[in-house]
């Protein structure tokens, strides 16, 4: 489980260290770096699959995702007497993510490469440090696979470095060097951070991908887009907990039921089920936020839970009297799985507030604000964020 997030120069994000714990809530204002925050854990779940550079990339590059104020905010720039725009940087190009696990820390410093006329990828970010360690912060001692540069060192089990091994500037050594001989720390580490699960906004309009059928295959983990919300669904009721479906769609619709229905040639759709209706409905026919929240009940009862779940705005499209039953799904899922839920739905938070404090679940409030054009935490002084150290270049 995750102990801190630490982000340094992305977006609004200029030096935000968080403490997290089973079950976190992230809120505030619009603007306050919500989204900044869920993309760049995304984004640090690309790095294990080495596509930290192309996702930089779909974002504009490097310049276009880095804090824009100044490098250093010192008294006079909070008291208005100096002028911040138009003054130019001095210090090096430096974006960089990192967490602290109850076992491992990682981290990662990507910047720009120098000048190069002969590539037209010049503008391409280039890691330029990269280390794994045991423990809370990366102490000489507790390193266990370093790079600096264009190489990697790995420590043995009697404490001594290997040579170092050369690696391209733009692959992570989490791809390129996790082995079970060469770096099994690094392997699992890696594999944790690649089971991660992301949803953000699911699409419910009329061409959705959930609103049509599928050919049914065991499905624990839905998919990002919900194409396989039939199978998903399913899955959870013949090796999940089909209780807990159960409850979840008769908590909100009372009467109602659901059934997955399977034609002639394989296919599941979903089958509605409410009082008063002679029929059932599918999943065509759902409104856009009965069929978002059997999205989120899939997503939320997965018989595979992973390392960490982010969700962002799940309150989106959601009418109030659902919010209290998607409020209990993610106050229980923190039973089974690290959370970290985005949301500026009061009524949300307080239902998974609520449903925490009843099920024995510790919760992290995590208020988001904007000083100065840059993201902090409210009600929190300097001194009262976790421990951290960027291991240097």
């Amino acid at each position: 489980m995750l102990s801190t997030l630490a982000i340094e120069n992305y977006r609004s994000l200029r030096d935000l260290v968080l403490p997290l714990t089973g079950l976190n809530v992230v809120t505030g204002g619009n603007g306050t770096g919500k989204s900044s925050l869920y993309r760049a854990l995304r984004l640090l779940a690309d790095g294990a699959h080495n596509g930290m550079v192309a996702a930089l990339a779909r974002e504009g590059g490097l310049p276009s995702v880095l804090w824009a104020g100044p490098e250093r905010i010192g008294r006079a720039v909070r008291e208005g007497r100096f002028p911040v725009q138009g003054t130019a940087r001095t210090e090096p190009v430096a974006l960089r993510l990192g967490f602290a696990a109850d076992d491992f820390g990682y981290a990662i410093d990507l910047g720009l490469p120098p000048p190069d006329r002969a590539t037209a990828f010049g503008r391409d970010p280039v890691i330029k440090r990269e280390c794994v360690w045991t423990g809370q912060l990366p102490r000489p001692s507790a390193v266990l696979c370093d790079r600096l540069g264009g190489y990697v060192r790995v420590r043995d089990d009697e404490g001594d470095w290997s040579a170092p091994v050369p690696i391209r500037e733009y692959d992570s050594m989490l791809s390129e060097f996790a082995d079970p001989e060469r770096a099994p720390e690094l392997l699992g580490l890696r594999d944790r951070i690649r089971s991660w699960r992301f949803y953000d906004q699911f699409r419910t309009d009329a061409a959705a991908p959930a609103r049509g059928s599928q050919i049914g295959t065991r499905t624990p983990v839905l998919s990002h887009d919900g194409s396989d919300l039939a199978a998903a669904l399913q899955t959870i009721r013949e090796i999940g907990d089909g209780a807990a479906l159960d409850s979840a769609v008769a908590a909100p619709f009372p009467g109602s039921s659901l059934v997955i229905g399977q034609a002639d040639d394989g296919r599941l759709a979903v089958q509605f089920h409410q009082h008063g209706l002679l029929r059932p409905l599918g999943a065509a026919e759902l409104s856009d936020g009965t069929l978002r929240y059997l999205l989120w009940i899939a997503a939320l009862l997965s018989p595979r839970p992973p390392g960490l779940l982010v969700l962002n705005e799940p309150e989106t499209s959601l009418h109030p009297d659902l919010l209290p039953a998607l409020g209990q799904l993610i106050a229980a899922a923190a039973g089974r799985t690290q959370v970290i839920a985005v949301s500026h739905s009061r009524a949300l938070i307080d239902a998974i507030s609520g449903a925490a404090r009843e099920a024995g679940v510790e919760l992290t409030a995590i208020e988001l604000i904007k000083e100065l054009g840059q993201t902090a935490v409210a009600g929190r002084e300097p001194l009262d964020q976790p421990p951290w150290r960027w291991p240097k270049r």
